[in-house]
């Protein structure tokens, strides 16, 4: 029994363990691997959407290697999550901030503490963009270091603020099925279920609008300047 609408949310069962918090987890578990599992058009599927995801990534990350695997782990990550959130009885994880800022913001500062320890004029050439007036510069150094301070944030509750705007909509709905006449309630099944496309949607969209603006993130840092640590040679 629900005793409001955001008890939806609840990660804890009926005996107070926050077990649920093991579903986030859960999608590891049925990740197809070719080692393991016969070639299937779900693993087709499963791999093509992941080319996909590392083209795309590619384009941004032109001159980095490597990097795309983390975004596209990050990203089939989220969107099972996503996915998984949308079936009955099932714990949705990425409508938490503890979930999504534990995602945005390690990554974030990682990315920075690389960047200014590594290329620091570069990163100072960040704060003020091309072309802008002297008398504007002051101005323009605090508006993006207040940009760049707030984007951890920005990721994160822009994933959990769509989840849940989502969930609490079709739980408001249901909630008032039990109550409505029986042709209401064939309308309502019409909604419930364009909602239900509607969401299945938006998980898509928020996974790959986290990663893709992750990605242009991590792409603003130089990595070519690095310098190198000598590599001995073997005698």
């Amino acid at each position: 029994m629900m005793t409001n609408l955001f008890s939806t949310f609840d990660p804890a069962n009926t005996i107070n363990i926050s077990m649920n918090w093991m579903s986030t987890m859960l999608g590891l578990m049925i990740i197809p691997s070719t080692y393991w599992i016969m070639p299937s058009r779900y693993t087709m599927i499963f791999m093509k959407i992941m080319m996909i995801m590392h083209s795309e990534f590619k384009l941004i990350l032109n001159k980095t290697k490597g990097f795309t695997l983390m975004f596209v782990t990050m990203f089939m990550f989220i969107l099972m999550n996503n996915m998984m959130g949308l079936l009955p009885y099932v714990f949705t994880s990425s409508s938490h901030l503890t979930f999504t800022l534990t995602l945005a913001l390690p990554m974030w500062m990682s990315l920075m503490i690389f960047g200014w320890m590594n290329n620091t004029q570069h990163m100072f050439a960040h704060l003020i963009p091309a072309g802008t007036p002297s008398v504007l510069m002051p101005f323009m150094v605090c508006i993006e270091t207040i940009s760049n301070l707030i984007r951890p944030g920005s990721l994160a509750v822009r994933l959990t603020a769509n989840m849940i705007a989502g969930h609490l909509l079709m739980s408001l709905l249901g909630n008032n099925m039990t109550n409505t006449s029986s042709y209401l309630i064939m309308s309502m099944m019409v909604v419930q279920m364009m909602l239900m496309a509607f969401e299945t949607a938006v998980s898509m969209i928020q996974a790959y609008v986290f990663s893709i603006l992750s990605t242009l993130y991590s792409s603003e840092v130089n990595y070519e300047n690095t310098p190198k640590s000598p590599i001995p040679l073997s005698s």
